[in-house]
């Protein structure tokens, strides 16, 4: 059984399948693509690109999800599983004191710039940042203390921040967590084609490049409702140290 069950709980349109890389290059880890997709497809009846090939591909049952894979077995002494936070929907979250639990966040803003393009009007809860918010609430009150990671923070120094959450989640830093090969890898979930062709043809972290243009003024009213809990989550996150400044 794996000593580490990490649990990456993200919003979309971040770079939370970088980081899966990130962690498929470990030589203890083993890594699970957003297994409860499926799960919230059927429930949420959500219209999402490759819908039909998802729920086919996938187990929908998300309690036997939760059984058999987040909690289930695996080769290697670390199990990182990359999810998207809104997949919890209708799951008993008890599992979450079985697992280590982390919180990747990204600005509001630049998700829905990206997210747009495949949802044309996305919500709160399309942004996942609402549930990320309650879950890390949740998480302390049952005495975790779960690390929060914002994606400008780790493409402005990946090798530091890593190392910080490395050392909260009590593992050692591997320097080939830093880069990968181009393309997919066979952890690709089935919708990788519609999601991961920046990451495909990525070998390691971008450096960080705000997102450009101007929001739609049908999202600005949804940007408003997420940054209260954006803000919040902000003041837990791993820092990129400052210019100058030596990580410790």
């Amino acid at each position: 059984m794996p000593s580490h069950r990490i649990c990456l709980w993200s919003g979309p349109r971040n770079i939370s399948t970088a980081l899966m890389y990130s962690f498929a290059q470990r030589s203890d880890t083993r890594v699970v693509d957003e297994p409860l997709y499926g799960h919230y497809l059927q429930v949420s009846g959500a219209e999402h690109p490759g819908r039909d090939e998802v729920l086919a591909a996938m187990e929908t049952d998300g309690e036997r999800v939760v059984s058999e894979v987040i909690l289930g077995p695996s080769d290697r002494s670390v199990l990182f599983m990359k999810h998207m936070a809104h997949h919890l929907r209708d799951l008993d979250r008890r599992f979450l004191t079985r697992t280590v639990n982390v919180l990747l966040i990204r600005h509001p803003r630049e998700v829905l710039m990206s997210l747009v393009n495949q949802i044309p009007e996305p919500t709160l809860a399309d942004t996942g940042i609402g549930v990320q918010s309650q879950l890390y609430r949740e998480l302390r009150d049952v005495g975790q203390d779960p690390p929060v990671v914002d994606s400008r923070e780790l493409l402005l120094a990946p090798r530091q921040v890593l190392a910080s959450l490395l050392r909260r989640l009590e593992l050692p830093f591997e320097e080939a967590m830093l880069e990968w090969p181009a393309g997919g890898r066979p952890e690709d979930g089935v919708w990788a084609p519609h999601w991961y062709a920046n990451v495909h043809r990525s070998t390691g972290f971008s450096p960080y490049r705000p997102k450009g243009g101007v929001l739609p003024q049908h999202l600005v009213a949804v940007l408003e409702e997420c940054m209260p809990h954006y803000d919040d989550l902000y003041r837990a996150v791993i820092r990129a140290p400052k210019e100058g400044q030596v990580d410790q």
